[in-house]
């Protein structure tokens, strides 16, 4: 599954970024394959609000729709 398919308060393992322009601006925010996330809200038509170590990030759908991930119990 992609990022743009999770749902408000699930957390995922990202599990790889496919283009070179989602993974540098995910590492910016210290996202890269192996990082836990939550998605603490999720915007129709827009972008994906995660956060990661009391950070927030919002990752547009383009850039979500590249990011795979699994989802955690």
């Amino acid at each position: 599954m992609t990022l743009d398919m999770v749902s408000r308060g699930q957390e995922v393992v990202i599990k790889s970024i496919k283009s070179k322009n989602a993974r540098i601006y995910a590492l910016r925010f210290g996202i890269n394959e192996g990082s836990r996330v939550k998605c603490i809200a999720k915007i129709n038509n827009g972008p994906v609000i995660l956060r990661k170590n009391h950070q927030e990030i919002a990752i547009g759908q383009g850039f979500a729709k590249e990011i795979e991930v699994e989802a955690q119990k």
